[in-house]
């Protein structure tokens, strides 16, 4: 009996600390694992960087856009160079002008 009397005693002292450690590992994997853990918080990160980035692309797309439109109001559009723009992307030409073919491996621009 005796040998059971120690075995008991051992277990039942044993009981506090082992409840005590799984304890103090669920909190510990869950700081590092969880919803709002250590891994979380860097795959937050790296989203934010990216958002940013793409936020920072899309300024500088606004503003080339912002200038423009801001070169297409009347006080500072520019006659002539419309005019050379629009017939470049309609590939048209005034008949009083001297048209000078290129090859397609010699283009001037």
């Amino acid at each position: 009996m005796g040998i059971w009397r120690g075995i008991k005693r051992g277990v039942r002292e044993a009981v506090m600390p082992v409840v005590l450690l799984s304890l103090a590992g669920y909190f510990i994997w869950g700081s590092w694992q969880g919803d709002r853990g250590l891994d979380a918080s860097q795959q937050r990160q790296a989203a934010k960087q990216a958002a940013q980035a793409e936020l920072d692309a899309a300024r500088q797309e606004q503003s080339v856009w912002q200038r423009r439109v801001e070169a297409l109001r009347t006080e500072h559009l520019d006659r002539d160079a419309l005019d050379e723009r629009v017939r470049d992307r309609l590939n048209l030409a005034n008949p009083s002008d001297i048209v000078v073919l290129y090859p397609p491996g010699k283009r001037v621009f």
